[in-house]
């Protein structure tokens, strides 16, 4: 059971957080505390009662007094009753407890001598009138964001120049640090408002402002196809080549947003230029949060077969491999995959095949990360061994590629991994005696 300082019934204290400020229950009440007027329990500017549940759930991440936490579930109490003991507790949690054949008070592990409960009315109100004070404060807080995400989107449909640059800013803030915002402005008509600002003169200011607010929305499908259009894909990708590192990264994440599904129309989507672009942002390791974007889209684009030629074109294949080693594990894992499903069309494996550090560095992954990027490693290198057996073959055989194998094929991976070891293993010794090749492998005797 999670440790709980006891508070005796008499003499309940609550803590008033930030103001430092430590009063027992009776001069809580008595000096209309917690949003109560005099000495009544009844919340100011509430005509009808709130539902106390409701509340709890919707206020679940706020931090509650540790004199409303039932001991047992740590959790906020709505129906509190107190022990002989002068111990209070939720009424279900305690009722349980005794079903369970115990006969003490669960805090103190006294022995009950009466096992009757009783409703502690004072603490109940108390605990409904601090809810619906922070109730009505969260309300009234929601409605100020709400009604201020309104009146953006009407000053939008007037504002131009600077003035339209500040109002898309400050309704970019507003939905970025309110997700309540986000449905207002969807239902206010706003995604189809702010992606009209996009087309051929939309100048960079306005697009990332407008960019960073419909990255941030849950867009419907009309919204995606209406910003699908050959004009606003064409400012989209001007503003990733262009912009900050927060625009690039938010413009690729709306890019993915668009093409991903069935039948999203990602061909028409992915022209050169934005390759291009997702290239420079993947390779420039100052920001990790922007390689991660770019290779998310790269893999989005890749798992369409006829994009994969034009991704090798741009030349994609030798930086991806030259950073592998620097990757962390999430990125590791996107860039093996773009990689192993480059390797499907012939370009892709002629462009592995030629890069220098394919096979060293793919060979060090293989049972150094997880279990999937050994399984992506290990088909990279099925790939190039297979393109040009004689060449690659005798590479990986030099970066130690026969004793990761030999790991992979005793170690608990799953059968197929192990399967595709052993065949890659006998492709690597085709062109040795057994004498030559194990002496080629630097293999230990016990290996061996």
């Amino acid at each position: 059971m999670p440790m709980y300082q006891p508070n005796s019934h008499g003499n309940v204290k609550l803590d008033m957080g930030s103001g430092g400020q430590v009063l027992d229950l009776q001069t809580t009440i008595k000096g209309g505390i917690l949003g109560c007027v005099g000495g009544g329990l009844v919340c100011t500017g509430v005509k009808e009662k709130l539902d106390l549940r409701k509340m709890v759930g919707e206020l679940e991440s706020i931090q509650v007094p540790s004199v409303f936490i039932c001991p047992i579930s740590l959790d906020p109490m709505q129906e509190p009753v107190t022990l002989c003991t002068g111990q209070t507790y939720e009424r279900s949690n305690i009722l349980k407890w005794f079903s369970l054949g115990h006969c003490t008070c669960p805090t103190t592990m006294q022995e009950l001598w009466d096992d009757t409960v009783t409703p502690n009315r004072t603490l109940q109100q108390l605990i409904h009138s601090w809810f619906s004070s922070k109730y009505l404060a969260m309300k009234k807080r929601s409605e100020d964001v709400l009604g201020k995400a309104v009146e953006l989107l009407d000053s939008l449909k007037k504002v131009k120049g600077q003035a339209r640059v500040q109002t898309l800013k400050q309704l970019r803030h507003v939905v970025v640090a309110h997700s309540m915002a986000k449905k207002t402005v969807m239902d206010k008509g706003g995604a189809a408002l702010v992606s009209s600002l996009l087309g051929p003169f939309t100048t960079h200011a306005v697009g990332s402002e407008a960019i960073g607010i419909l990255v941030n929305l849950e867009l419907d499908l009309p919204s995606k196809a209406n910003l699908r259009q050959p004009a606003k894909i064409s400012l989209i990708v001007d503003v990733l080549n262009e912009g900050s590192i927060e625009t690039k990264i938010n413009c690729t994440k709306l890019i993915e947003m668009l093409i991903e599904g069935k039948d999203s129309g990602s061909e028409n989507v992915s022209s050169l230029s934005l390759l291009a672009g997702l290239l420079r942002l993947v390779k420039d390791k100052r920001h990790p949060n922007g390689v991660l974007a770019g290779l998310g889209l790269l893999n989005t684009i890749c798992s369409d077969e006829s994009l994969r030629s034009s991704v090798v074109s741009i030349g994609a294949v030798p930086p991806l491999v030259e950073l592998l080693p620097s990757l962390n594990n999430e990125c590791l894992e996107l860039a093996l995959y773009i990689l192993e499903v480059l390797s499907t069309v012939p370009e892709g494996r002629l462009a592995l095949k030629d890069c220098a550090n394919t096979i060293p560095n793919v060979v060090k992954l293989l049972m150094s990360k997880s279990e999937s990027c050994t399984q992506l490693a290990l088909s990279i290198l099925w790939a190039v061994c297979k393109l040009a057996l004689e060449e690659c073959a005798a590479l990986a055989v030099e970066a130690g590629l026969a004793a990761k194998l030999l790991l992979v094929i005793q170690s608990g991976c799953n059968p197929v991994l192990k399967q595709r070891s052993v065949e890659l293993l006998k492709l690597c010794s085709l062109n040795y005696t057994a004498t030559i090749f194990i002496s080629k492998c630097k293999l230990t005797r016990t290996i061996q």
